[in-house]
């Protein structure tokens, strides 16, 4: 390897470890909620110091920040005492300096059914996990399940997981339950690769 090539990977690995970067979590850990629902969002960073806060865009709303209209800020974290079906969108966390975190989608339905998904990216490899849940959380005897509006399968109580999950795996998901004639709002499953470990 040309000493170039070597300080530039040395220089790139680097710049990745001491990079400021923040996670946008969700809590509860899913995409769909119900109308009414308390959630609450946080960044998890790695330096307090860069002044992260969350913002979204909405039909109505871009890039605004928590606490302006909508919310109520707690430092890098974010509250909805009852979230509406206004508070649909697109969600993340912003530092002073403009870095920013992953983007998280979030539905909210007046529906019966809702789909439970993973909130963060999912690596190549793993298996995944996906729930059909209904508001009055009733036994599900089985749910069918959906990729870009085609289905892939019944999952028994309301489950079904993805076996080893690679980048063909990505798509919008929803399910359905067999005594309902209406479907969960969909979500985007994310597939990335190798983590780069520092």
């Amino acid at each position: 390897m040309a000493p170039t090539s070597v300080w530039l990977f040395w220089s790139t690995t680097i710049l990745c470890c001491i990079a400021t970067q923040a996670r946008l979590t969700v809590s509860p850990n899913r995409l769909q909620f119900y109308y009414g629902e308390s959630v609450s969002l946080s960044c998890e960073e790695d330096d307090i110091s860069a002044g992260w806060t969350i913002r979204r865009n909405t039909t109505t709303d871009t890039r605004t920040e928590c606490g302006s209209t909508w919310g109520t800020s707690n430092g890098s974290s974010c509250n909805f005492r009852s979230i509406g079906l206004d508070d649909r969108g697109v969600y993340w966390c912003e530092s002073r300096a403009g870095a920013t975190s992953n983007p998280v989608t979030i539905s909210v339905t007046h529906n019966d059914v809702i789909l439970q998904s993973p909130v963060q990216p999912v690596m190549e490899g793993d298996d995944v996990t996906l729930r059909c849940e209904t508001w009055s959380f009733i036994s599900i005897l089985s749910a069918g399940f959906y990729k870009d509006g085609s289905f892939i399968g019944t999952g028994p109580a309301g489950h079904m997981t993805l076996r080893h999950v690679n980048k063909s795996d990505e798509g919008l998901y929803k399910c359905s339950i067999d005594r309902y004639n209406f479907f969960s709002p969909e979500s985007w499953i994310s597939v990335t690769g190798t983590h780069v470990v520092c």
